[in-house]
């Protein structure tokens, strides 16, 4: 007897398959192929805006950037390593030494002076592109902590020379070399101290390890005042190596340290060519480096003071060694 409220069938909800059913699932079983794009669909919204585009460049219009394109050209944005100079000095520096300035921007209102004018009659010759942009604007191209003094110059990347090149142009100019190397400094604003200070004391360039260390950016360009547009700076794969190299071209490498064997006034080596190395202030001098130089010389201060910021430190050397060749071509 049937149950009250069934089918009258005992075997009605048994679970697996079922006799009679001749095939007709097969159809739908086969599937349709893959899913086409969804620009490939015509009722899909990528498919109505891609239908658009196609009646837009047909009918004589530019096609727009796709999402790929514009995600590739983020990244080409993203990617561009152009460099700002800001402040009066450094601008005008870097345009009396013909840096390939891409656009000179002046602030709205500017107060003119002999810097300013000098500025527009350089970039007018070298037809350098002038834009006047807001403060404001100028605020956010300086930077956080830049200062802009109404005026900033877009330049190109720095071109850094070969170390090598650096000692064979000034052996062949008949110089004496005397060149910085920096050895683990980071902070771009104490390369541009030294850049700066080896302008002021003679030197004729810095080296820079290409690894770990600060690059000639905006930041550089701004402390160095301008000197990064005279004094070139050389770029090494690998700084111990370069010394290494330069040594056995007559160079001698001296380090500066505060525990140093030798202390700076009685150094005997100024008039020969050198190499003055200073390293990082909280580490200083890496073992690699220091096993290459020919002495380590410390710098006499106070006891009251620990040490000395790299930038400064470097001044204190190049000063001396000026002096000192002062000196000697003064005796001769």
């Amino acid at each position: 007897m049937a149950k009250p409220g069934g089918t009258g069938r005992g075997n009605s909800r048994k679970k697996g398959p079922q006799k009679g059913t001749g095939g007709h699932g097969r159809k739908s079983l086969e599937g349709k192929g893959p899913t086409p794009k969804a620009e490939d669909r015509g009722w899909h919204v990528a498919g109505k805006r891609k239908a658009a585009q196609e009646r837009f460049v047909a009918a004589g219009g530019k096609a727009k950037p796709r999402p790929t394109d514009m995600n590739r050209a983020a990244r080409a944005k993203q990617s561009d390593d152009t460099e700002t100079v800001t402040g009066r000095n450094s601008v005008l520096e870097a345009l009396r030494a013909k840096i390939p300035a891409i656009a000179l921007y002046i602030a709205q209102r500017v107060e003119m002076d002999d810097r300013v004018k000098e500025m527009l009659a350089i970039a007018t010759h070298r037809q350098i592109p002038m834009l006047e942009v807001t403060r404001p604007e100028l605020d956010r191209m300086a930077g956080f902590d830049g200062v802009h003094q109404g005026v900033a110059l877009k330049v190109p990347p720095y071109a850094y020379a070969h170390p090598q090149d650096l000692l064979e142009e000034i052996f062949a100019d008949g110089g004496t070399p005397l060149l910085v190397a920096l050895d683990g400094i980071t902070d771009p604003r104490n390369l541009g101290a030294i850049i700066r200070s080896t302008a002021a004391f003679g030197g004729q360039g810095v080296i820079l390890p290409q690894r770990r260390s600060a690059s000639v950016n905006a930041a550089a360009w701004k402390t160095s005042a301008g000197a990064a547009a005279r004094i070139p700076v050389a770029l090494a794969a690998n700084l111990t190596s370069t010394l290494k190299e330069f040594k056995k071209q007559g160079v001698f490498v001296l380090g500066l340290d505060g525990a140093g064997d030798v202390s700076l006034p009685t150094l005997e080596l100024a008039d020969r060519p050198i190499v003055i190395v200073c390293g990082s202030e909280g580490k200083g001098l890496s073992r690699l480096v220091t096993e290459t130089c020919d002495q380590i010389v410390s710098i006499p201060i106070s006891a009251a003071t620990e040490s000395l910021n790299a930038g400064i430190a470097t001044s204190v050397a190049l000063y001396q060694v000026a002096t000192m060749r002062a000196g000697s071509a003064a005796a001769e």
